[in-house]
Order: C-alpha cells, then structure tokens, then sequence
C-alpha cells in the first residue's frame, strides 16, 4: 500500500472523507527513507518493520548510500493534492534521525533499546556519522514532498524520549535544528515520551511540539516554557471510554487549549485499529463545534 500511489492516496484521503478532519496527513511509513538508502525492511504480519542486514558494526556505514529517487511518492502526493478540496492542506511526513536510527540498530521495534544506546555510547563518531547521512537525507527527503506539493510538514521522533536529557542534547538536538531550518515550510515535531524534554521545544526550530498524554496542558509551568504552538494531548486510549466520559475529556482539553496562541487538537499518539470509528467522529464534531 505504501507504494502504491492510487492506494496511499485513497488512504491518506479517508480521514477527511470519514471523519471530516481538517488537514490530510500523507500516508508512508517512516521506513520509507532508509528503505531507499539500502535497508532491505520487510513487513510480517505479526508486528511491525523488520530489517534484514541492520547496522551492527562501523564497517556497515559504509553500504548506506544515499537515494536516488522516490517516484511513488511524488505521484502520491500529486494524487491527493488532486482529490483534497482546496481548503484542505496536505501535511507530510517523516521520521526524525534518531528514531529511524534505532530501528536500523535494532533491526525493527524493540522495548529497551539496548542496541541501539551500546551503539551510541561505544562507538560515538560513526553513531554521529549515521545520524548526519541520515539528516541530509532528510532533509533532501522533505524538499521532494514540498516540491510535490505539501503544505506542512511533520517529524516523527516516537523514541527519542527514552534518552536522558545530556543524550538528547547531543543525539537529537543538533539534527533536528538542522532540519526544521533547512526546509522551508511550517512544521510539527512530534515527540512521545517527551515531558523531561520539553525544555528542548523551543530550540528545535519547529514551529509547533506535538505532545503526548503525559502533559497536563493546563500546568501553569508548562505554559509559560512552551514559546510555539502546541498539538495534540487527548490520550489515544481515551476513544474506549464511553461518550459521556469521552465528552468531558475532550471538552477539558479545549479549554486548556485556550490558554496557548496557537494549538491543534489530535490524539497523544496514533489510533488504534480496533478504535470504533464513531467515536472518531464525536470527537472531530466537538472540535468543530468547540471552534465555532
């Protein structure tokens, strides 16, 4: 599905079609990149990505080439830009440094990471090598979705929270200020995990921090630290409650909302696929509603 243009663009579409979302996100996987620069990632039924030849020593940097072209997702993007309505802006994707990094150590998902922090703590200058191709890549990777027609863009860093503050000042940081000032377009970064790393938002040079449940974003502290806009919060779990509960939670976290210049409402993380798509659907009308 992934690489198949009329489908991905099917699904980046239903969103909007189903539920009545106000921006469409563009469907690709956040492997899409190494899987362009040499990694040979595989999807079995039982999980996630797996990855068959994963960085285990220095000498393995040097089979990571950079990519050449990525024709299925100019075609998608130019085939949702074609079914959106106007007023509907397509937001683009894709994984941060660091994150992707841990999935080419470890070799897919993993719960401790222990690959991947042995990597960064033995061998720091080709950890540092492999984050900086990773970052050009990136960034060359994101100017293709802009000239294909993005509006916006986001940067998924789903396990950068598992590091001290020390380790991501120096692991993710600098990447990511590379990105967000190299591509010229509004952005989102996405951080789960992140509440001892919120210090950090306002240096990545992303115009808004996506966060996830862990924040209470009626904490007067956590306000005044936060200088950009802010997404996101609504606990994804929060969709099996019943709708008098669900109702009140996503009523309390507009009002929290109010306090900040700018915010957009989603979940903490992603939705589940047993998640009923109704409840989806109340919560999108509540928004609405809400901004009204």
């Amino acid at each position: 599905m992934f690489k198949t243009p009329q489908l991905a663009a099917e699904i980046t579409c239903q969103p909007i079609n189903i539920l009545r979302v106000d921006a469409a996100i563009l469907f690709a996987d956040i492997l899409t990149l190494p899987g362009e620069m040499g990694f040979d990632i595989r999807f079995e039924k039982s999980g996630g990505p797996m990855i068959t030849n994963p960085i285990r020593t220095a000498r393995d940097l040097q089979k990571i080439r950079d990519w050449d072209h990525i024709p299925h997702i100019e075609t998608t993007i130019s085939l949702v830009n074609q079914m959106l309505p106007q007023s509907v802006p397509l937001i683009g994707f894709a994984g941060a440094p660091f994150t992707v990094l841990t999935y080419l150590i470890e070799g897919g998902s993993s719960a401790r990471f222990k690959k991947t922090i042995s990597f960064a703590y033995q061998q720091p200058k080709v950890f540092h090598s492999i984050l900086k191709k990773l970052t050009h890549n990136t960034i060359r990777y994101l100017d293709l979705q802009k000239q294909s027609g993005i509006k916006v863009f986001q940067l998924f860093d789903t396990w950068a929270g598992i590091l001290r503050p020390l380790d991501y000042e120096n692991l993710v940081l600098p990447y990511l200020k590379m990105i967000f000032s190299s591509v010229k377009l509004p952005s989102i970064y996405y951080l789960k995990s992140g509440a001892h790393l919120i210090q950090f938002a306002d240096q990545t040079g992303a115009d808004f921090i996506s966060v996830c449940h862990q924040l209470d974003l009626g904490d007067e502290n956590f306000r005044k630290r936060i200088h950009i806009g802010v997404q996101g919060n609504l606990f994804n779990e929060l969709l099996f409650a019943d709708n008098r509960k669900l109702n009140s939670e996503v009523s309390l976290l507009l009002k929290k909302s109010k306090k900040y210049p700018k915010y957009i409402f989603n979940l903490s993380h992603g939705v589940f696929p047993d998640t009923d798509v109704n409840k989806l659907k109340m919560v999108v009308k509540l928004v609405h509603q809400f901004k009204k």
